[in-house]
């Protein structure tokens, strides 16, 4: 690796001299010269670099910068290896052949006494390593400016689009629990509030008629009890949308509701030290909910665990039950759940319980994807 990028470092500082001769003498021909140049040097940096690029529109600006670069950190890499070579050879020969001298070296207070061959083989060690160092940093320096006036290449290209793409499905999941409070809110301050009146009135009209049998007295109430009906169903909609309760008082408010609306037994058990993320505790809500809604609805539980635990990283939810087992992960349901854990580089299983029955594991990662 090193000599091949030593390799290109030589090989620019050659192709930096005539960029710079081409500079000087023929730069009313740059349009003829300057393309091909560029291609010489996507090519290099292809090749010994270790650097790919797309054709771009660079010109004799990126030559110019690249050149003297190529140039100076060329040169300075490149002796700084050579004398560290000669230094660390000549030291080799004189062990070998015995031609070595004593050195006497003296410091304050200290005087050393060493031979000659030790020191040319510290000097040149030393060297080789800021000579390394040196080619390093010139490599670094011909990238970037590469990335800077060429752009990226595919396997950047990829890199960064992956990035784009993983903060992209974390930001479309915020958005659909954004457009779920909204929704909840709009029904809480907006249509249900209308059926709060209308059921005044209608109990208002109903109580008019108080006494007073005939069709349109039972037509009032009949109305009245619809009307109840309806802001029963308007309750259950919007808590099924998005719970209040989850932003206003955690997870374990808003699972202690699931609960309670379950009509089965359910144990929560609750073990989280703080708050999450907004978008990891609604992932974990919906887990949990849709798992509870399954078992009673499709699996005639009887008794539901909820688990809760976390540790340096991760969140896990747990929910086991006692019913007929058999989830089909594909449904409706849980796929939807499956997306959106994934969406926030989690996982997400289904599968039958030890004792029977269902069990669905949802891992996530406490600091999500950001977007």
């Amino acid at each position: 690796m090193i000599v091949r990028r030593l390799a290109g470092v030589l090989a620019g500082a050659v192709t930096g001299g005539l960029e710079l001769v081409l500079l000087v003498l023929a730069w009313p021909l740059a349009r003829w010269w300057a393309p091909r140049l560029v291609a010489l040097e996507r090519a290099r940096l292809r090749v010994l670099l270790g650097h790919d690029s797309d054709p771009g529109t660079a010109g004799a600006g990126y030559l110019a910068l690249r050149a003297a670069v190529g140039v100076l950190g060329g040169y300075v890499a490149t002796s700084l290896i050579f004398v560290g070579l000669l230094f660390v050879g000549g030291a080799c020969w004189a062990m070998l052949t015995g031609e070595s001298s004593p050195v006497a070296l003296e410091f304050p207070g200290i005087r050393l006494t060493t031979e000659s061959w030790a020191i040319g083989l510290t000097s040149g060690i030393f060297l080789l390593a800021v000579g390394t160092l040196c080619c390093q940093a010139v490599v670094a320096a011909e990238r970037r400016l590469a990335r800077r006036f060429l752009g990226p290449g595919p396997q950047e290209r990829m890199r960064r689009r992956i990035a784009e793409l993983t903060a992209t499905r974390s930001g479309i999941v915020r958005a659909v629990d954004d457009e779920r409070r909204r929704i909840e809110r709009d029904l809480h301050d907006g249509v249900q509030q209308r059926g709060v009146a209308l059921a005044m009135l209608l109990g208002r009209a109903r109580h008019a008629f108080a006494g007073t049998p005939g069709p349109a007295a039972d037509l009032v109430a009949q109305a009245y009890a619809e009307s109840r009906h309806l802001l029963d169903e308007l309750r259950s909609v919007a808590w099924r949308i998005y719970p209040t309760a989850l932003d206003e008082l955690g997870l374990r408010a808003a699972l202690a509701g699931v609960a309670e609306r379950a009509g089965v037994p359910v144990t929560v058990h609750h073990g989280l030290t703080g708050r999450l993320a907004t978008e990891v505790e609604t992932a974990l809500y919906f887990v949990a909910r849709e798992a509870i809604t399954n078992a009673v609805k499709h699996a005639g539980a009887r008794d539901i665990l909820v688990v809760l635990s976390e540790d340096e990283r991760t969140v896990r939810v747990v929910i086991s039950d006692d019913g007929a087992g058999g989830a089909d992960p594909a449904g409706g349901g849980l796929s939807g759940l499956a997306r959106r854990v994934l969406a926030l580089d989690g996982e997400f299983e289904v599968g039958d319980a030890p004792g029977g029955g269902t069990r669905v594991r949802a891992t996530l990662p406490k600091e999500p994807p950001c977007g």
